[in-house]
């Protein structure tokens, strides 16, 4: 069967028919399936009979395997798989995979295992759109900055609400700290597209005071998460969604009452991040060669 792409929004989403992503792949598969992932950012495979193993095979067609996260426990058995678990914390908050190591993943795939009977959708921001809606002024601005992004501090549960399993769980995330800066704006590797490379992680913009900064990453991120640029994905049983880490940014919203959700995470490998001007990121504080190798 051809590779059938349907646009979800104008500016982010399409899904994908007329592929058994349970099966090996053909060369001509995976280039459409990297084609459509360049134009439309976020891919919805649905009706897909995949186990953690089925999902992995899938995502080494894009590249290598990082192994589930640098500090957060895998799934049993599965060093390569991440459960995003409403039991283990909640990630209702903007960002882009695993930002704070120098080389984040590339792509991310999320497979649903259970679903909650409403609410628990994951919301996906064209990075790339949001930099083209700046006007010139801060586009010529934003070329020109670098953030520092931490995992040391706790983005999914404020302060007040933090009990001793959440303080437990906050340790573990920032077990091993990292520190890295990135570009504000990244070029993408395969597309030469810019996009605003900020979200949760960006803590602090280089040579600014946090308070400065944060008026900025604030005024950048807006841009990010007007409507137009956001795919709101409804989960169903066996749906598979790809999305480009390198150009994206994603939020779970928490509203489904505490009733169970479960998603399982597989990402492949990524580059390290390049600038405007062609300058790469660099690692501050943190070594993550046991989380993920480095892209060519």
């Amino acid at each position: 069967m051809s590779l059938e792409i349907t646009k979800v929004t104008a500016r982010i989403g399409a899904r994908v028919s007329g592929v058994d992503v349970s099966r090996p792949l053909a060369a001509e598969q995976v280039a459409g399936i990297r084609e459509a992932l360049n134009a439309h950012k976020a891919l919805v495979f649905d009706d897909v009979h995949l186990d953690d193993a089925g999902q992995q095979a899938f995502v080494r067609h894009l590249g290598d395997l990082t192994t589930a996260h640098p500090t957060v426990g895998a799934v049993e058995g599965s060093p390569n798989v991440l459960p995003v678990d409403s039991e283990r914390g909640r990630a209702n908050h903007w960002h882009t995979d695993v930002t704070f190591v120098l080389n984040p993943p590339q792509a991310s795939t999320l497979r649903s295992i259970t679903v909650p009977p409403y609410g628990g959708e994951t919301l996906i921001a064209n990075a790339a759109a949001a930099y083209r809606d700046l006007p010139e002024p801060l586009r010529r601005l934003a070329d020109t900055l670098w953030a520092e992004h931490t995992n040391d501090y706790d983005y999914a549960v404020p302060d007040e609400a933090i009990d001793e399993e959440k303080a437990a769980q906050r340790a573990r995330f920032t077990s091993i700290k990292y520190r890295t800066a990135h570009p504000v704006v990244r070029v993408h590797p395969l597309t030469g597209e810019r996009g605003l490379f900020i979200g949760g992680f960006a803590q602090r913009i280089v040579g600014l005071s946090v308070g400065e900064s944060r008026k900025i990453l604030d005024l950048l991120q807006a841009y990010v998460t007007r409507p137009e640029n956001v795919l709101r994905h409804r989960w169903s049983e066996n749906q598979l969604v790809l999305f480009d880490n390198r150009i994206t940014q994603h939020y779970a919203i928490d509203n489904y009452d505490g009733q169970p959700r479960r998603l399982h995470r597989v990402t492949a490998a990524g580059d390290i991040p390049v600038g405007v001007e062609g300058k790469e990121s660099y690692s501050i504080e943190g070594d993550a060669s046991h989380y993920t190798p480095v892209a060519a």
